[in-house]
């Protein structure tokens, strides 16, 4: 017992171990220490450390396991989600491409050609699993203004054919890693900007003012109204029909959304919305009721009646202009303009995604090459990566790429076999399912979310909503860009470029230069060596430098020179200098 007891008392009195040493005494490597979270980590920093990262996924050709274990879905084993999804972007593509057309000046079946392009072609080619391409309203004002300056939409279709070899071309020059630099605060900016403008420009649609084509996103509309002047208008003339259409979709789509209704993939809910839609409006017009929606309210899907009427639908570019300057400036416009969109649709598609898959975006500008130069060839408008549709897409439970190439599909089966049947389709009842897609793009929680992140986050964020919904996503998303980078330009600015490695009170002062020291970091080491007096002593390390600005070493070369006349001792290890700078 007096053994025992001694035991218990040499175990109380003994000193604990710390944890490291428990596990380096059983083989274990000791964890270290968790950072402070209170300890202050410059914006471009993450931001930096994001691209990094990015590019590094970027090149995983092979499709990984999830963290559950399973693989990522494919083309082959996704066909149940992925069928319901095309026929939804269908629904969602249709009005669009004839609406865009309508507002460009071309004929409307040159924006059904582009469609279909769009989505087998480009989809067959690309790279990105949910991406849908197709026409686009942001190129709208550059082909109204093409066309009136080449004289002819044959001539202006010669430039879409050039303008998809310029895309080739950025492609082979890697152009396509600009996508990689977009910051996220902007990306999430235009994903909830195109929801918020959804919603306000589908509201005059969903109370049957149809004044405005489909798919308009500038905030001056063609017909000269403004996005909330044309909302006054049409709610100072609703049509009972369409509004008694479009709260019955909607009132579809939550049910569908809500509900064990949506585990029905072979049923998807807009589908359901529109063809409570057709059938709403069929049975007002068998009543002989005043509510009945014509044709100004439905779809308007041009319907040949012969097979000669139907080739004339194609128009073919005029080669010849490939001779003059002017085809080649627009083409270098669309070219450039429908290359930024698609790297812009693909980074907030990517987002989206529920797999956080990376798309290659230089194999996306290929495929929009040859996707731009056939459309051209075929009569088509030009084509880009469009956001309204790849959310309509993710929204409907899409996969793969797919749903794409058979959203395609379908646009050229039915422009050929159904249109009468298409034609029947209230645009009350679409635009009800982009109003519902525009609600899930702008969500209050991503608001409350990003005015978490702080306001260097918020603020680029904020501004990118409010410049495209006053002007358009171009200009918009160039007003998110020049502020996110001021924030980071200025990070860049206030935070030393060194880590000061010697103690406090030391006789030689020695600094470590990080490994990239850019023209931006001039100012800080610049302060630096302006506070040194004379007597004093500093070693600079650069020995870990990759790349150091010839700005930066020109400052450190002048400054030795005065460094030797006021008395000064600098050393530098790691650092080849280039003369003084001319005194001119």
């Amino acid at each position: 017992n007096t053994e025992v007891g001694q035991r218990r008392r040499g175990a109380q009195n003994r000193v604990p171990r710390p944890a490291s040493v428990r596990l380096c005494r059983e083989g274990a490597t000791p964890r270290r220490p968790r950072a402070s979270t209170s300890q202050q980590v410059p914006s471009n920093v993450n931001w930096l450390d994001s691209v990094v990262k990015r590019l590094a996924q970027a090149q995983r050709k092979q499709a990984a396991p999830t963290a559950s274990g399973a693989r990522l879905p494919t083309m082959r084993n996704s066909l149940r989600e992925d069928g319901p999804a095309a026929l939804v972007v269908f629904l969602v593509a249709l009005p669009l491409c004839l609406g865009i057309a309508l507002a460009s000046g071309a004929p409307l079946f040159s924006g059904v050609i582009a469609g279909i392009v769009g989505g087998i072609v480009v989809g067959l080619l690309s790279g990105s699993h949910l991406m849908v391409s197709g026409p686009a309203a942001g190129l709208t004002a550059i082909v109204v203004s093409a066309i009136a300056t080449l004289g002819s939409f044959p001539a202006f279709l010669m430039a879409v054919v050039i303008s998809g070899f310029v895309q080739v071309a950025l492609a082979g020059l890697r152009a396509g890693v600009i996508g990689y630099y977009f910051p996220s605060s902007v990306i999430r900016g235009m994903l909830a900007a195109i929801g918020l403008s959804l919603i306000l420009k589908q509201v005059p649609h969903a109370v049957g003012w149809d004044k405005d084509y489909e798919g308009d996103e500038s905030f001056v509309q063609a017909d000269g109204d403004t996005t909330f002047t044309a909302i006054d208008h049409a709610l100072h003339a609703i049509e009972p029909g369409a509004l008694l259409i479009a709260l019955v979709a909607l009132a579809l789509l939550v049910l569908w959304d809500k509900t064990g209704l949506k585990r029905l993939k072979i049923l998807p809910g807009p589908l359901v919305a529109v063809l409570a839609g057709v059938g709403i409006n069929l049975a007002l017009a068998q009543s002989g009721s005043s509510w009945t929606l014509f044709a100004e309210h439905l779809v308007q899907l041009p319907m040949p009646s012969s097979v000669g009427e139907f080739a004339s639908f194609f128009t073919f570019p005029d080669f010849s202009a490939a001779l003059r300057g002017d085809t080649w400036r627009v083409a270098v416009t669309l070219g450039v303009v429908a290359s930024l969109e698609t790297l812009l649709s693909l980074e907030a598609t990517d987002r989206m995604d529920t797999h956080k898959r990376e798309s290659p975006p230089n194999s996306e500008l290929l495929a929009q090459g040859v996707g731009n130069s056939l459309s051209g060839l075929l009569g088509g408008l030009p084509l880009t990566g469009v956001i309204v549709r790849s959310a309509a897409n993710v929204d409907a439970g899409a996969q793969t790429k797919l749903s794409a190439i058979l959203h395609g599909v379908l646009l050229a089966l039915a422009a050929v076999t159904i249109p009468g049947l298409l034609n029947e389709i209230p645009l009350a009842s679409l635009a009800a399912i982009l109003l519902y897609t525009g609600f899930k793009l702008a969500h209050p929680r991503i608001l409350r979310s990003m005015w978490g992140q702080g306001w260097k986050q918020f603020t680029p964020f904020a501004l990118t909503i409010a410049a495209i919904l006053l002007s358009d996503l171009l200009v918009g998303i160039t007003v998110g860009l020049v502020v996110a980078f001021a924030f980071i330009l200025t990070d860049e600015i206030r935070f030393d470029c060194f880590t000061v490695t010697s103690p406090p009170g030391a006789v030689l002062k020695r600094i470590q230069l990080q490994e990239q020291v850019s023209f931006l970091n001039k100012a800080s080491l610049a302060r630096l060596l302006a506070s040194l007096t004379p007597g004093e002593r500093l070693e600079i390390d650069g020995s870990r430098c990759r790349v150091i600005h010839h700005d930066v070493l020109e400052h450190m070369a002048d400054f030795r020179q005065q460094a030797l006349e006021r008395g000064i001792d600098l050393r530098l290890v790691g650092i080849d200098l280039p003369p003084p700078s001319p005194a001119h």
